[in-house]
This record gives structure tokens, C-alpha cells and sequence, in this order.
């Protein structure tokens, strides 16, 4: 009796053993693995699954480490904090700050643009908030910000990492989701841009109703004068407008160059192209800039050249970085290379790579890195056993009876992750839930668009689920953003240093209330992408079926018209391996597991 309750209630009670452990307070990594041997060797003993069933498992474990796509993780976390512990954050919230202080919301705007800035190069939102919450919310708020307006734009593109390429997020669904990386990219360009364009016209709105909330800088705050008194802003405008003038025109002419040299017969994608513009553009003005510092012609001004030096080589990294994914030239893994050898040389020329950083970034690197492995482990073990027991086909089973159909089954999905996100790490929940969902993603979203993939169709969900695990970063009360800022911002009253007055504490309720806005601008970002999956999915490559089948049957015909042939040995050589498939196919422990589930 109890075997047979166990047996038709397997799926079930392995989710609830984990949510049991986890509750408890056992680590992920261990209760995923200790879930699913315990409920795999009890899966046995109840005659569900064969005996030798995890003979396949040590398998599945080397291929993870085997797995090159993970290495972009270390890679692109070495690189972020290596540019985070370098300087850069001071330096970019001190330059940008500069450059739109003189306006009402400008230093608003200044932490929005730097946030997004770090999420490309971090892809941390820990190191993000925390970075803009020690520099810029006490010049807020001496300055005379709105609390609220101050604590939820630090909060809010801090969390930028989670969407923006290249972020340890968009590696890790894609590998889950068993999609390229490179698409993933590709596809959260827009949708992740299109989230700074709507921070950035909120604040706008602000400043435009509201304007005591969101005060300019004032003028003895501005650091970068000329010798005449004036901002410098008419020579960084004149140097924008040459670089722009310059990318534009390389985008021009950017597919007829790059046809011939990548032998190609499609055209460039539309985010290649503004990658490798935006590359151009920026090259153009470093340029300029490093030869108006050599000659002592004094053609740019202060403010000029201080944006230039500060905040175009993290660009031209990341813009490289990304242009090499996107042109194909380089794997994910190969670009987060780049990027951490590019971080190194960022770092010597400031002069701050030294032995004790390089310490620690490669310390704090292992210790990610063998985070994220060991939950990978855990959660590996855990779906061997799920999926043995044919737990992804009830999983499709309890969506497809959802009212809604695809649109209800998204909504699910998107409160689950939304709920899930307040209380754990976006780590277990890309390993965890994600690989749960996928199949019924690929099964269900290609009804909701006429002519979508399945490939298409989990990129669009992949996107999607990085910008709710970005939204649920910021709900109160459990929101890790939240407790990331409250972690740094003032405790208690404090003397500004500067202006000599007395600055109020920081309070949680202030916290809170700021990041509501902001979810609510990240809630219609989701809404968007469900709404206009093209927003994704227009920047991916369509791929073109092949019939197998159809190509084996030509190989063959066309190779034994002449049985002295070449081609006849090959196919002779392919049927033998074939056989030897299909003869270990047999002799695999793992074949009979969803029959034996059944029975």
C-alpha cells in the first residue's frame, strides 16, 4: 500500500522533500543532490525504477564540467571585479554626474546610465547597488533628492545586471534552457535598453512635475570649469556629434564590409550593427581625445576629455566583447576571455592592478564559480531523478489543464518567478524551476505566434524570466536589492562633509517606497515582451529544418550507385556506426526508466 502511494504520488512528494529541506535551512546545492539520491534509491526499492539507474549519473556529472559555455561565468565575473574594484564605479558616477548635473534630475539620470554601465560590466546586482549606494545616495542627498526618488533609482539600476548583456543570468537560462548564448544576447539587447529608456523618462516626468524632488546640481558642486568660467559641455557635445556622425556612417556601410570578410550571405542583424557602430563611434572619440592630449592643442575642453578617458574604454570593451559574440568570431566563452584580459589592461593603465587585487578578484571568481557549480551538480541529480519518473511530462500535464491557455500559462509562470525571486537567488531558480518549465515552454509559447520555433520561443521565455527575476529584486519585503542598499545607506544622522549640515537616516519605509515606481516601470517591460514577442525574437537568426531522415536516404542512394566508391565505404562506415548506436541504445540502463515509471 505505502509503495503504491509512493509510486502514483512520486512527482509530488520529491517537491515537497525539497521544499522541506530548504526550509530547514540546508544548503541548495546539498538538498537538491540529497532529494533526488534519496528519492531516486526510493524510487528503486518502490520497483519504479530500475536498479541500475544511476549508473548513467557520473555521466551526466563530467559533462557538466566539460560544459565550455560555463566558463564564460568566471570569466565575465573576473572581469567585472576586476573594473569594480579598480575605480571605475567612483569614477563614472563622479564623470556622468558632471556631465548632467547642471539639469534638474541629472544626477538621477547619472545613476541610471552608470547602472547600466555596471550591469554590463559586473553583471553582479550585489556589487551594483552596493557601489551606487556608497557614492552616489550621500550626494543625493546632500544635495536635496527626494528619498524616495534617491533609494528606488539605486535600487532599480542596480538590478540592470540581471537583463543587460552580458549578464551571469542570461549565461546561465541559456545553458539551462539549452539555447546559444549568443541568441539569448541578442535577444535581451532591446528589451534591456528599452528598460533604461523608461528609468531614464520617468525621472524626466519628475523633473518636469515635480522638480523640487529632483534639484540640479549647483554650481560650486560642478568641479570640471574651464579657465573662462564655462561648463565645457559645447566640446563634449561637438565631440558626440563627430563620433555619432561616424558611427552612422559605418553602419552604412557595415554589411557590404563585413559580407565579404565573413563570407556570408545573410544580411547583419540590426544589434550587430549597432554594436559595432556604437564600437566605431567610441573608438573615433578616445581618438581624438588621446591626440588633443598629446599635441596640447586644446581643442576639448576639461569635461571633454575627463568623459572620454573615464567612460569610453569600459565601453570599447564591452562593446568588443559583444560585437565579437554577435559577429560569430567569438563563443560567449571566448568574448568573457577577452573581456577579463581587457579588464586587466584597464586596470594597469589606471594604475590600480596590483597583486592584492588580483587576489582577490581571482578568490571572489572561485568562490562564484564553485557556487554555481555545485548548485548545477545538485539540481542535476535532482532532475535526473524527476525526469526518470517522467516528472516533466506531469509538469506539461498541470499547465495544459491552466484556463488560458499559453497567455495563462505565462501569467503562472511569471507570479511563480516573481514570488520566487523575494525569497532565493536567481541561481536556484535558473536551476531549479527553469529546467522544470522549459519543455512545457517549448511545447506551449510557439501557440501564442504564428510561425515561432521552439528555439525562438525559449529565448523569448529566457528574456522573459530575467526581467521578472529583475522586477522581484526590488518587492518588498524580501526584495536582495532592497537589503543591499539598506546594508550601506545611513543608519543613523549624520554631518555631511562637505556642506556641514545634518543628513536624517536613511529609513526602510523610505527604501520601500522607492522601489515601487520602478516595479511598476519593470512590470511593463514584462507585460511588453509578452505583448510584442518580436521585441525578442526579431533579432534571432530563423533556422531551416532538415529532414534527417530525407538527407540519410540521399547520403545512401547517391553513395552505393557505385559500390567501389569512396562515398560507398563512408555510408558503409556510417551504417556500421549507426548499428553501434542503436546496439548501445539497447544496453542503456536509462532506456526503460519511463517505461518502468509507467508500469
Amino acid at each position: 500500500m505505502e509503495a503504491s502511494f509512493l509510486v502514483q504520488n512520486f512527482v509530488p512528494l520529491m517537491f515537497a522533500g525539497l521544499l522541506a529541506l530548504l526550509i530547514t535551512g540546508f544548503p541548495v546545492a546539498f538538498a537538491l543532490a540529497a532529494c533526488g539520491l534519496g528519492f531516486g534509491f526510493l524510487g528503486m526499492e518502490a520497483g519504479l525504477f530500475p536498479a541500475s539507474m544511476f549508473q548513467a549519473l557520473p555521466l551526466r556529472i563530467f559533462g557538466i564540467m566539460q560544459n565550455d559555455t560555463l566558463l564564460a561565468i568566471p570569466f565575465f565575473t573576473f572581469m567585472g571585479i576586476l573594473l569594480e574594484r579598480s575605480g571605475m564605479a567612483e569614477d563614472l558616477l563622479e564623470t556622468v554626474g558632471q556631465v548632467f548635473g547642471p539639469v534638474r534630475g541629472g544626477l538621477a539620470i547619472a545613476v541610471i546610465l552608470v547602472g547600466a554601465l555596471l550591469a554590463a560590466t559586473t553583471g553582479v546586482v550585489a556589487a551594483a547597488v552596493i557601489s551606487m549606494g556608497l557614492i552616489s545616495l550621500p550626494i543625493m542627498l546632500r544635495y536635496g533628492y527626494s528619498r524616495v526618488i534617491a533609494t528606488g533609482v539605486i535600487t532599480a539600476s542596480g538590478t540592470l545586471a540581471q537583463a543587460i548583456p552580458p549578464s551571469l543570468v542570461l549565461i546561465v537560462l541559456a545553458d539551462q534552457l539549452g539555447r546559444s548564448v549568443g541568441d539569448m544576447y541578442a535577444g535581451a539587447l532591446l528589451p534591456g535598453l528599452l528598460l533604461v529608456g523608461l528609468y531614464i523618462l520617468f525621472i524626466v516626468a519628475v523633473a518636469i512635475f515635480k522638480p523640487a524632488m529632483v534639484p540640479a546640481l549647483p554650481a560650486e558642486a560642478r568641479i570640471y570649469r574651464e579657465s573662462n568660467g564655462q561648463s565645457g559641455h559645447k566640446s563634449l557635445i561637438a565631440l558626440l556629434l563627430i563620433a555619432t556622425v561616424v558611427g552612422v556612417a559605418w553602419a552604412q556601410v557595415h554589411d557590404a564590409l563585413l559580407r565579404d570578410w565573413l563570407e556570408r550571405s545573410m544580411p547583419a542583424p540590426g544589434d550587430e550593427v549597432v554594436i559595432l557602430s556604437m564600437t566605431i563611434a567610441s573608438l573615433v572619440a578616445l581618438s581624438l581625445s588621446v591626440f588633443n592630449r598629446v599635441t596640447g592643442l586644446g581643442l576639448l575642453s576639461r569635461l571633454a576629455e575627463q568623459v572620454t578617458f573615464v567612460l569610453m574604454p569600459p565601453l570599447i570593451l564591452i562593446f568588443l566583447v559583444l560585437g565579437t559574440i554577435f559577429l560569430g568570431v567569438a563563443t560567449p566563452t571566448e568574448g568573457g576571455a577577452m573581456g577579463a584580459v581587457g579588464a586587466l589592461v584597464l586596470a594597469g593603465l589606471k594604475g590600480k592592478l596590483n597583486l592584492n587585487l588580483t587576489r582577490q578578484a581571482l578568490e571572489s571568481t572561485a568562490k562564484l564559480s564553485t557556487f554555481v557549480l555545485f548548485i548545477l551538480i545538485g539540481s542535476t541529480v535532482f532532475s535526473f531523478t524527476f525526469n526518470a519518473a517522467d516528472g516533466h511530462i506531469w509538469v506539461e500535464h498541470l499547465f495544459e489543464n491552466i484556463p488560458g491557455g499559453a497567455l495563462g500559462f505565462l501569467f503562472v509562470v511569471n507570479l511563480l518567478i516573481f514570488v520566487l525571486g523575494m525569497f532565493i537567488d536567481f541561481f536556484e531558480i535558473a536551476f531549479i524551476v527553469v529546467p522544470l518549465l522549459a519543455p512545457a515552454a517549448a511545447k506551449i509559447l510557439p501557440e501564442l505566434v504564428p510561425g515561432m520555433t521552439s528555439d525562438q520561443a525559449l529565448i523569448w521565455f529566457g528574456v522573459m524570466v530575467a526581467m521578472n527575476l529583475q522586477t522581484s529584486f526590488l518587492t518588498p519585503p524580501f526584495g536582495f536589492a532592497l537589503f543591499y542598499l539598506r546594508s550601506v545607506a545611513a543608519r543613523n544622522d549624520y554631518t555631511d562633509r562637505v556642506t556641514g549640515e545634518n543628513i536624517p537616516s536613511v529609513k526602510t519605509t523610505e527604501i520601500y517606497k522607492g522601489s515601487i515606481a520602478f516595479i511598476a516601470l519593470q512590470l511593463l517591460m514584462v507585460a511588453a515582451i509578452i505583448a510584442f514577442p518580436s521585441m525578442v525574437t526579431g533579432s534571432l537568426t530563423n533556422t531551416t529544418a532538415v529532414d534527417l531522415d530525407s538527407v540519410t536516404l540521399e547520403a545512401s542512394d547517391s553513395a552505393f550507385d557505385d559500390p567501389s566508391s569512396e562515398e560507398a565505404d563512408k555510408a558503409g562506415t556510417d551504417l556500421q556506426a549507426d548499428e553501434a548506436k542503436d546496439d548501445a541504445a539497447e544496453d542503456d540502463p536509462m532506456k526503460d526508466i519511463p517505461g518502468a515509471a509507467k508500469r
